[in-house]
């Protein structure tokens, strides 16, 4: 499966989307455009990539940049899984 498709599930599994996140694509914004995505958010959200999809992110390779979009947060988990 590839890195965006699982971003999808989890996005939508840890905000409780239930389903809308099956309408986002590459360009929808994420931080600061979907009001369930605040800061306690990103830390389950990361939590959540990291137990399903067994990655490990490190405090200082998150920023803002990471979750603007569905597609830098896809690339940055489609880096993390090549690594």
């Amino acid at each position: 499966m590839d890195a965006e498709k699982q971003v999808l599930r989890i996005l939508d599994e840890v905000l409780s989307l239930n389903g809308r996140s099956a309408g986002f694509d590459r360009d929808t914004a994420l931080l600061g455009a979907i009001p369930e995505l605040d800061s306690m958010a990103v830390v389950s959200l990361i939590t959540a990539l990291e137990e399903q999809l067994g990655l490990t992110v490190d405090d200082d390779e998150i920023d803002g940049a990471t979750f603007a979009s569905v597609g830098s947060l896809a690339d940055f988990v489609a880096g993390k899984l090549a690594s």
